[in-house]
């Protein structure tokens, strides 16, 4: 998704648990225009915080709602030196980009677009989906991909979610996206160690949050958790100190997004949509897109410009 405007994260209470390093308490923006109201929360980047492992980008979107005749229309935009996680929790997306790629994101699946040295998508509401209406929620994050992978080449891959592995115990449904969690493994193929699952856990359920991986958080969707005494309701993002064993119980039926990975390797620079280790590739990606270097989008006629600061 093309990055839009919104007001910083803030920090959230300090807390108990010695194990916490922040919270963070996303800020709501509409960023809906013409298609109607559509609402992001943004949890990263933040100004204490600019990754966690490889997660630089963390929005969480709608739940919308669109009427009969309305949707979302992302027009084609440009991404280079990272790597898009667009995981729905209602209703459907199309993507299409410049590669060929063009396929419908439905909930629970997979879909991890490499833009590497360079992609453009568009994102919009489905034909059917606009005809009838819909509602739509889910989670965009960006991935910062290594130094030595930032100019890979560009790829797409989909996982239904049928396909992904899924880890249920005493009422707790865990669908591995990415990574290797609670004995599972995710088939999605990644440039660096890192991990994402969904959750969801009635009231009164335990589960741990697994110590193997360097950095870690927990983004609370909705319901509300205890960890170590302290509750947590809702949006939140918790991030975590490396090593300490955490164990999170539902204080209410909850939602949440595991993720975290190896720490990156120094750190990144972004503008709009474009996320590098150099500052001249970023001007060489401004460049490239202001004069239409970029392959077109199939089907597409539209574009998002450069904004101008």
């Amino acid at each position: 998704m093309s990055w839009r405007p919104a007001e910083d994260p803030v920090a959230g209470d300090r807390k108990s648990c010695d194990a916490l390093d922040l919270v963070i308490v996303p800020r709501a923006r509409d960023i809906g225009g013409a298609g109607g109201a559509f609402e992001v929360r943004r949890a990263l980047p933040h100004g204490k915080r600019q990754m966690v492992g490889p997660f630089i980008f963390f929005d969480q979107m709608g739940p919308a709602t669109h009427a009969p005749g309305q949707g979302m229309d992302v027009r084609p935009h440009p991404h280079i030196g990272l790597a898009t996680v667009t995981y729905l929790f209602e209703g459907a997306i199309m993507h299409r980009d410049n590669e060929g790629n063009a396929l419908e994101i439905l909930p629970g699946a997979m879909n991890l677009m490499t833009a590497g040295s360079g992609i453009a998508h568009s994102e919009r509401t489905p034909d059917a989906a606009r005809a009838a209406g819909q509602k739509v929620s889910g989670i965009q994050s960006w991935i910062a991909l290594p130094k030595a992978h930032e100019e890979t080449a560009p790829g797409f891959q989909h996982f239904s979610a049928a396909s992904l592995p899924v880890v249920e115990d005493r009422g707790v449904t865990a669908r591995v996206i990415a990574g290797n969690v609670f004995g599972a493994t995710s088939p999605v193929k990644t440039f660096s160690e890192w991990f994402y699952v969904d959750v969801t856990m009635p009231a009164g359920a335990t589960i741990p949050l697994d110590a193997a991986y360097e950095e870690r958080a927990i983004y609370v969707v909705e319901g509300s958790i205890d960890i170590a005494g302290d509750i947590f309701e809702g949006p939140r993002l918790l991030i975590f100190r490396p090593g300490d064993a955490i164990t999170v119980k539902a204080t209410t039926p909850a939602k949440l997004m595991l993720l975290g990975g190896e720490a990156m390797d120094g750190p990144r620079i972004i503008w709009w949509n474009f996320v590098s280790s150099s500052k001249e590739r970023l001007e060489q990606a401004k460049e490239d897109w202001a004069q239409g270097r970029f392959k077109p989008v199939p089907n597409e006629t539209e574009f998002i410009p450069l904004p101008e600061k």
